[in-house]
């Protein structure tokens, strides 16, 4: 298809911008996708440290208190729980090694006349409501004859369970190791923490 310029001469072919023959101008096109997206994509640790909550400090000390006692509440409770499935990183100083261990195993293993002796303090304590004179006059001796009994076989536990560890493990420290384990044969079996590894009868 032809025109006329203005001076009566034929120009040549219109151009058309839907001819197939030229290629279109992509840059504004590439433009207007890059505006329509308005940023890149973020990154996905970017993502997710948007998603979390920011850290609101307290405003006064009084909450920053309770915030306190609350993180410490629930660090005992963690501590307590760990202890009581025997992991070794939530037990005490005193608890930890594996001579501590040992004695513990050992004193556990079998039933002690002195891991009663709580229960029978409570018999006594009843006992000494009772208006009489006899019952009055039997229970200080039976309080001091339990008194040497549990002195006795703690003594004898905390010389058993050092001859032990002096076998099974050479070298490594007894120091407390009697008193350690007379004062765990004192507790009640259900109470005892860190919780007993083997049941009595069993062998350690």
């Amino acid at each position: 298809m032809f025109r006329r310029s203005r001076d009566g001469t034929d120009e040549g072919p219109a151009q058309d911008g839907s001819n197939p023959g030229t290629e279109p101008d992509t840059g504004a096109g590439s433009h207007a996708v890059t505006a329509g997206k308005g940023r890149p994509t973020p990154k996905r640790s970017e993502a997710e440290r948007r998603r979390r909550q920011p850290y609101t400090a307290p405003r006064d000390r009084k909450e920053a208190a309770r915030v306190s006692r609350d993180r410490q509440r629930t660090d005992r409770s963690r501590r307590m729980d760990a202890m009581r499935r025997g992991e070794e990183w939530a037990f005490p100083p005193r608890d930890r090694g594996p001579v501590r261990a040992l004695a513990r195993d050992y004193v556990d293993s079998k039933r002690r006349v002195s891991e009663y002796y709580m229960y029978g303090l409570l018999v006594l304590l009843v006992l000494l409501f009772i208006p009489s004179l006899i019952v009055k006059t039997i229970v200080p001796l039976l309080v001091l004859s339990a008194v040497l009994v549990m002195a006795i076989e703690g003594v004898y536990i905390g010389r058993r369970v050092k001859a032990v560890a002096a076998q099974r493990l050479p070298g490594e420290s007894t120091r407390g190791l009697a008193l350690y384990a007379a004062m765990r044969a004192l507790q009640i079996r259900k109470l005892r923490v860190p919780k007993p590894r083997v049941s009595p009868g069993d062998s350690f």
